[in-house]
């Protein structure tokens, strides 16, 4: 089996319901995913949970006039096909086993919401480290490439910005430190200068004082890159004065 159809058996494994052969592969799976692992930790306590919620504790005296009935009772003859008539204990046993398999059914169906659930967690979970993992892959390219050129600049309140441009990737990233937030309801906002005209660059998180960033979009010709002070979300054009402005070496 594949790592990915590896990844969808944890709600059946926690429910027993894996065949032999992909029980014991996804055991070996198991061992070395911690995803899986956690997923099949929290869908056994879910499903002990739904299993309680079903449950009902018989009062005292039934257990004694059970004991007691036992005595007095004969056992009928198992019934034989299809001629059972419909008050033996056959019959009600039939009709508990129906009662019992839609408590199944129902119960599986709200195990299956959980686990539709979960699974969108997990996936969303695995698709946030896939962006972060690209994010820091073309950060790297960047920083490595050997034109990578460093502009340092030192900014208001003692922070201190750099941009690093490789003209090769096309792409610039811009590491700043000890910024100062802005004010509430507002974001900085990177611009690249293309011969005096500010193109957006993309967005800081208002709430990092420390953050490395790639510039959206390609360096071109710009010559250098600007932050302003924006409303939340960004605009389409500066609207305040620049906080700072830095020219790209060697442009």
């Amino acid at each position: 089996m594949s790592i990915a159809e590896l990844h969808t058996l944890t709600g059946a494994y926690a429910l027993h319901a894996l065949p032999d052969d992909e029980r014991v592969a996804f055991e070996r799976h198991l061992g070395a995913c911690e995803a899986c692992s956690q997923e099949v930790r929290e869908f056994t306590a879910t499903a002990a949970r739904l299993g309680l919620a079903v449950s009902a504790v018989p009062p005292p005296p039934l257990k004694e006039r059970v004991l007691r009935e036992i005595t007095t009772v004969r056992q009928e003859a198992p019934s034989q096909g299809r001629g059972a008539r419909a008050g033996s204990p056959t019959g009600r046993a039939g009709r508990w086993t129906t009662y019992a398999l839609a408590a199944c059914v129902a119960a599986a169906a709200a195990f299956g919401g959980v686990a539709v659930w979960q699974n969108q967690v997990a996936q969303d979970a695995r698709q946030e480290a896939a962006r972060a993992q690209q994010h820091n892959e073309q950060v790297a390219q960047v920083l490595t490439a050997p034109d990578a050129s460093t502009s340092v600049s030192d900014l208001a309140d003692g922070a201190r910005g750099t941009v690093v441009v490789s003209k090769s990737v096309n792409r610039a990233v811009f590491l700043a430190s000890h910024l100062t937030r802005p004010p509430g309801g507002k974001v900085y906002q990177l611009w690249f200068n293309d011969g005096g005209t500010m193109r957006s660059a993309g967005l800081m998180n208002p709430a990092a004082t420390d953050e490395t960033v790639l510039l959206d979009g390609p360096v071109d010709r710009a010559s250098g890159m600007g932050i302003t002070v924006e409303p939340a979300g960004g605009s389409d054009e500066p609207t305040s004065q620049p906080v700072a402005l830095m020219e790209f070496r060697g442009a």
